[in-house]
């Protein structure tokens, strides 16, 4: 893609309006479509309904909730020329991603399944990304030339989606035991404590640590079960949510149940 070029914005929420922003900003000819939106940023021509915002489009990013991502591709597609890049930055699975795929491949256009891996607002569109999908290398390309660190990994929808979903795995999972600790921990009177006991984990986490995790937790398991249960107890006790600790709670069973087997 070359700058100037004509790019189609579908959904302008808080990541849509920064990516319209900084497409304009670099000269792109820009069209977008939301149902929910009134007014489009300055310089975006603001259309009705997907297909028309994708007619002579070059390059297409569709960000939207996951739940709608298939039913926008399918209303954008009979519009789509051969040879568009369909990019889909939703956060879906990577079985949706396929279907997508298919639904605007079978119109002749490219398919590109982008992860965004850092949040949007403060980097539009040079949020770092990974793309994989017949359109990977041309949306590596076109977004690159534009400031992004892009890493196209392959031509199979769904590869990108899979990566950025592990790694949530970890991060969500990770801030939202760090909630339940904290939660309880305020509740106790001991919040503050609790903030540094976090802060000095995150600090000092390494590659060393992981391996001790990973390796100690599974060798160590019977004894954290009677552990976590008596957390589980105290979290009870002080009438806080224990969601995530019954989930480790939940792993830690399966652990030691491997290592009698």
């Amino acid at each position: 893609m070359s700058s100037p070029a004509r790019c189609a914005l579908l959904g302008l929420g808080e990541a849509g309006r920064a990516f319209a922003t900084d497409l304009v900003a670099a000269g792109c000819e820009v069209r977008a479509s939301d149902p929910l939106v009134e007014r489009a940023p300055d310089g975006v021509v603001l259309v009705d309904g997907a297909a028309a915002a994708v007619e002579r489009a070059d390059l297409v990013l569709s960000l939207n909730a996951s739940s709608a991502a298939l039913a926008v591709a399918a209303a954008a597609a009979p519009a789509l020329a051969a040879g568009t890049i369909y990019a889909d930055l939703n956060s879906g699975s990577p079985g949706l991603k396929i279907a997508v795929a298919e639904v605007v491949e079978a119109r002749g256009a490219r398919f590109a399944d982008v992860a965004l891996m850092a949040p949007v607002p403060g980097n539009g569109v040079r949020t770092p990304s990974l793309v994989s999908g017949s359109g990977a290398a041309g949306y590596a390309r076109s977004l690159g030339a534009l400031g992004a660190p892009v890493e196209a990994l392959g031509d199979q929808p769904g590869e990108a989606a899979t990566r950025k979903l592990l790694r949530s795995v970890f991060m969500k999972g990770l801030a939202a035991i760090s909630f339940e600790a904290l939660a309880a921990a305020e509740r106790a009177g001991l919040g503050e404590w609790m903030r540094g006991e976090l802060a000095a984990a995150y600090e000092g986490a390494d590659s060393a640590l992981l391996a001790r995790l990973l390796e100690g937790t599974p060798l160590h398991a019977v004894r954290r079960i009677d552990e976590m249960n008596a957390a589980r107890e105290m979290l009870e006790e002080l009438g806080s949510p224990a969601r995530m600790t019954d989930g480790t709670i939940g792993w830690l069973e399966q652990l030691a149940a491997a290592r009698v087997r």
